[in-house]
C-alpha cells in the first residue's frame, strides 16, 4: 500500500483473537453533535471559545485549560453510545454510567494499544469532561439551557502495574444520555475510525446526518464551514475541502458517500454509495424475525393508547443489528416510546 493512502491501517482486523466480540456493537453517534459543531477540528490544543447559531439553535462551547474536545475525542462517546444501544436492543435498561475495558475501546475505535494509546485516551476523557456547552438543543423531548460537559466524569477503576488503565468508568452527561434513551442516534461506518483528517470525519458525520439514505445532498461551502466549526479562512477551507474531494475521487476512501467539490457553484456534493441501510443499500437489511404473537398484548400495556404495529415499524427501521431476544428488545422500545411521549 502506498504511504500516501488516505486511510489509517486497520490495526485490529475482526479476524484477530476476540476482537469480533468487541465489534458486536455497531458504531453509533448522537444526532445533536452530528448536526452541530461541538468538537474541535484542531490537532493542537484549541482554547478558542465558540458560539454557533443556526435555525433557532444556539450553542456556546467553552474549553478547559486542556482545550476543546476534538473530533477524535468523540470516539469515546461513540463507543459508550454503541454499547448502550446494543444493550437496549437486547432489552436492557440503559445506565448513565458506562464501565468498560480500556483496551476494548482502543481496539473498537482502531487506536493503538501501546502506552501512547492509553495516554491519548486519558487526555481525551479530560477534554470531554472539561469542555462545557450551553445550548437550547432539544434531546429526548427536553430543551436544555444549562451548562454541562460532554461527560460528567471519568474514573479509572483499575490500572496495571505498568500504570496503564484497564477498567474505565464514564458517567455520560444528561444531554447525551437523553439522546440515547430517545433513540436519537445514527449508525456510522466502521471505516469512520480509519479516517485520518478531523475534517474528513466531520464531513462524513454531516453526510450521514443530512444525506442519509438519499441519493445526493449538496451544501454551500460557506454553510459547510459553519457546520464544521472551522476557524480557517474561507479560501483555506475551500482548499482543504477540495483536497479531500480529490483524494476521494482517486481512492474512493470516504465511507458510504462520494465526496465531490462543485467549483462552479462553490458547493460540496455528497453522493450515496448505496452502502447505508435502506432502499439504496447493497448490504442486506437487518433481518428481525416475526415477533411472537403474545408480545403485542404486553406491548399495549407498555405503551397504552398507541398502535403497537406502528411502534413496531419504527423499531424495525431503527434497530441496527438483530437483537438476541427480539421480543424483549421490542418491549423495551415500547416502554421508552411511552415514557418519552405519553398517551397519544
Amino acid at each position: 500500500m502506498v504511504s500516501d493512502y488516505p486511510l489509517l491501517p486497520d490495526r485490529h482486523p475482526q479476524g484477530d483473537f476476540f476482537v469480533c466480540d468487541i465489534f458486536d456493537a455497531a458504531p453509533k453517534a448522537d444526532v445533536g453533535s452530528m448536526e452541530h459543531p461541538i468538537f474541535s477540528l484542531s490537532t493542537k490544543p484549541d482554547t478558542r471559545p465558540r458560539k454557533y447559531e443556526h435555525n433557532g439553535i444556539t450553542i456556546e462551547v467553552k474549553p478547559s485549560s486542556d482545550g476543546l474536545a476534538t473530533v477524535h475525542d468523540r470516539d469515546v462517546l461513540i463507543y459508550c453510545i454503541s454499547q448502550l444501544i446494543k444493550g437496549m436492543n437486547e432489552g436492557k435498561e440503559p445506565q448513565q454510567i458506562v464501565r468498560f475495558q480500556a483496551s476494548d475501546l482502543l481496539k473498537a475505535t482502531n487506536r493503538m494499544i501501546t502506552g501512547r494509546g492509553y495516554d491519548l485516551l486519558k487526555a481525551a476523557m479530560e477534554r470531554l469532561a472539561g469542555t462545557r456547552i450551553s445550548t437550547n438543543i432539544t434531546t429526548g423531548g427536553q430543551e436544555v439551557f444549562e451548562t454541562f460537559g460532554l461527560i460528567e466524569r471519568a474514573r479509572i477503576v483499575r490500572e496495571t502495574r505498568e500504570g496503564r488503565m484497564q477498567e474505565v468508568e464514564i458517567k455520560l452527561s444528561d444531554w447525551v444520555f437523553n439522546a440515547i434513551r430517545a433513540h436519537e442516534v445514527l449508525t456510522l461506518s466502521r471505516e469512520y475510525f480509519r479516517l485520518r483528517k478531523p475534517l474528513e470525519r466531520r464531513i462524513y458525520e454531516l453526510a450521514r446526518k443530512h444525506c442519509g439514505r438519499q441519493k445526493e445532498w449538496r451544501v454551500s461551502l460557506k454553510l459547510l464551514q459553519k457546520k464544521c466549526g472551522s476557524g480557517s479562512s474561507l479560501r483555506e477551507f475551500r482548499r482543504l475541502v477540495t483536497a479531500i474531494a480529490e483524494e476521494d475521487e482517486q481512492y474512493g476512501h470516504m465511507p458510504d458517500y462520494e465526496i465531490r467539490f462543485d467549483a462552479d457553484k462553490d458547493q460540496l456534493a455528497v453522493l450515496s454509495r448505496g452502502t447505508v441501510g435502506g432502499e439504496l443499500s447493497v448490504v442486506a437489511p437487518v433481518a428481525v424475525p416475526p415477533l411472537d404473537a403474545d408480545v403485542y398484548e404486553l406491548a399495549r400495556e407498555a405503551a397504552p393508547g398507541w398502535d403497537v404495529r406502528v411502534i413496531e415499524q419504527e423499531w424495525r427501521s431503527w434497530v441496527g443489528e438483530a437483537p438476541k431476544n427480539p421480543e424483549m428488545a421490542f418491549l423495551g422500545f415500547c416502554r421508552k416510546w411511552f415514557d418519552l411521549r405519553g398517551r397519544p
